[in-house]
């Protein structure tokens, strides 16, 4: 009997004992009668097998890997590791084998996928290869861009780990077919993921996303093991020429130097182990900040040993950035994730400590800043234009809708995820092209701002409540080393009026009312956390509730059932996303993550304001009115899991 046919014997002995389902035994069966697998992956499945980790197996074996909001994510790290998965001190050296992790197989049948879609009308096409910290990311990256270029096509490939944002701007310069980046954002150490865009340089939408699943889905372990042994040697190097230029835009998006250079503010920075210091140091100083960095955290691993997870949502993230804020005086606080496309922000308060700003809340001083800096430059005229737009996602604050509105612009709702709002980028530099001529797109900002405003929309800034933010459409992904450059501008702003952002902050609140939100993750890991999440989501569209922490529901948005238009009057692609607005004028959200095992619960509260010496206690009101609705969410969420 052969190793594979010995495997898979004891897998069907399991499952006849109630100990696998029959998917995982199907699953595992397909990959294993292929005869391809390498003799080591067949090896840790045995040793799984032998140890009785069924439970692992049904996790690696339950489905096969799938496209969500970002991409492809999933564990490139069991729960429980085979032998020869990991070294004498307990570090992987092999990623996980399963058809539900990131692994050789997985990734090589995903750029597989990719090719047959983008090949099909593009034949020879150009790849532009980035990646992160994570285990194995560089090996899954030379993967791939060794596969494509046997496969046919032009494969260009980072010297180095790089941020995802960055890969977003360097399709775009290279003028490439496709992109990849292996990455799994700010999920914790075990995961990776691959995340793919095509000539635009944004995430990859529907029908294309389909398209490429369904190329995915007739590829198996024997479609892929001719590739499974690196060939680097017709694999390019990104020339630096490319990476100089999206330095160069970094820096362009200060508008004013010259409040930079009279009011430097001192900015302690941290990587957390990422990609971030690759970009963001060299842009802060070239706009003339010299940034204080976390040396604890400079070095990229994907251990990210400091940190229980690098995630710059998370207050533990910022314990030694705000350690060294405390002992130099620092005026700004920030921190980017693995990939940079997320940065979280911390400023110091009076009494001394510091505090963590939400993504909301950051989203909504940039779209005050940027609004009213465009304004200052003669970008955008004073009364404002419904020619120019902010983008957000649907679980955004409402308070960039009220910044918008006040400055005259208009404030683009899409849903959740960073490709739809590249998606309107795409759409607006398409209409610019055919108005002003196909050269009109890559002129600088203030030569190309009136040629936009008549002929097409003038994009001013993109934001989702998750940390994401951008202001420079050469980009079409969340990019955390141009925010970084930003808020720094604006902090230098703020220095030179003797204020701080949690002063901006406060005229915020008291011009457009003390808002709250907040998001309530429930994680289901496996095979039964999966089917959990689809029972909740499923359950709120069949179901969803006439009183809500006993506020009447007015009105539910099934946005997968229903016709809704955004701003422009275009549809807002259907999907599993449902709104609910209260009576007392509060609203809910219900989704499915497509990045992670989670459903997500989004509450917005808000409360008017007296005057300055009511903001506290009208903060506190808008606080306790959405925590409100996170206990009555989280506890009907218990019953509807069931």
């Amino acid at each position: 009997m052969s190793a594979s046919a010995a495997v898979l014997s004891l897998l069907q002995t399991a499952q006849g004992k109630g100990r696998l389902s029959a998917a995982s035994l199907a699953n595992a069966g397909d990959w294993l009668r292929s005869g391809a697998l390498p003799a080591e992956a067949v090896a840790s499945l045995r040793d799984l097998c032998e140890r009785e980790a069924w439970a692992e197996l049904e996790d690696r074996f339950y489905k096969g890997i799938a496209f969500g909001t970002g991409g492809m994510r999933g564990r490139t790290v069991g729960r429980v590791s085979a032998a020869n998965e990991v070294d004498a001190q307990g570090l992987p050296v092999r990623a996980a084998i399963g058809s539900a992790c990131l692994n050789d197989v997985n990734v090589l049948r995903a750029v597989m996928g990719l090719w047959k879609h983008v090949s099909a009308t593009q034949p020879g096409a150009r790849l532009v290869v980035a990646h992160d910290v994570r285990h194995f990311s560089r090996h899954f990256a030379e993967l791939i861009a060794g596969a494509w270029t046997e496969l046919g096509g032009e494969a260009y490939l980072f010297a180095g780990a790089r941020s995802t944002p960055q890969l977003s701007f360097t399709v775009r310069h290279l003028g490439a077919h496709a992109g990849v980046v292996i990455t799994a954002s700010h999920n914790p150490s075990h995961d990776n993921g691959f995340k793919c865009c095509l000539g635009d340089g944004g995430q990859v939408l529907p029908p294309h996303d389909a398209a490429i699943v369904a190329q995915v889905g007739r590829l198996g372990p024997a479609d892929v093991a001719p590739y499974l042994e690196k060939d680097l040697s017709r694999v390019l190097t990104v020339p630096a020429a490319a990476e100089d230029a999206y330095l160069a835009r970094l820096a362009g998006v200060v508008l004013d130097p010259e409040v930079i250079a009279r009011h430097a503010p001192k900015v302690v920075y941290t990587n957390v182990h990422g990609t971030g210091d690759v970009m963001v140091v060299p842009a802060l100083r070239r706009v003339g900040i010299d940034p204080h960095l976390v040396e604890e955290q400079r070095d990229h691993d994907g251990r990210f040993p400091t940190v229980a997870s690098p995630n710059p949502e998370n207050a533990s993230t910022f314990a030694l950035a705000l350690k060294l804020a405390a002992e130099i005086g620092a005026d700004l606080v920030l921190a980017t994730d693995p990939d940079s496309d997320r940065v979280g922000v911390a400023c110091p308060l009076p009494a001394g400590g510091h505090r963590l700003l939400n993504g909301n809340e950051v989203a909504a001083l940039l779209t005050e800043f940027r609004l009213s800096s465009l304004k200052d430059a003669g970008v955008l005229p004073e009364a404002g234009t419904p020619a120019a737009a902010v983008v957000k996602s649907l679980v955004t604050t409402p308070l960039v809708a009220a910044i918008c509105a006040r400055h005259g612009v208009r404030c683009v709702e899409t849903l959740v995820g960073f490709k739809w709002i590249a998606r309107k980028l795409d759409n607006w530099h398409r209409r610019l092209a055919e108005g002003a001529g196909p050269d009109a797109p890559a002129l600088a900002l203030r030569r190309r701002a009136p040629l936009t405003l008549r002929h097409s929309t003038l994009f001013l800034l993109g934001a989702e409540e998750s940390y994401g933010y951008l202001a420079d459409d050469a980009v079409r992904d969340k990019d955390a080393n141009a925010t970084v450059v930003m808020l720094c501008e604006f902090a230098a702003l703020l220095r030179s009026r003797g204020r701080t952002l949690l002063d901006a902050l406060d005229v915020l609140h008291l011009r457009h009312g003390a808002h709250h939100e907040d998001l309530l993750n429930l994680s289901f890991e496996g095979a039964e956390g999966a089917a959990c999440i689809r029972r909740i989501v499923a359950s709120w569209r069949q179901s969803p509730p006439a009183v809500i922490d006993g506020a009447k529901v007015l009105r539910v948005t099934d946005y997968e059932r229903d016709k809704v238009l955004d701003a422009e009057g275009e549809r807002v692609p259907p999907e599993e996303f449902i709104l609910a607005e209260l009576a007392d004028g509060r609203r809910i959200a219900v989704r499915a993550s497509g990045t992670e095992p989670k459903a997500k619960f989004y509450s917005f509260a808000r409360a008017d304001v007296v005057d300055a010496d009511d903001l506290p206690a009208a903060r506190e009101r808008a606080r306790r009115s959405a925590l409100a609705l996170r206990a009555w969410l989280e506890a009907d969420a218990k019953v509807r899991a069931r």
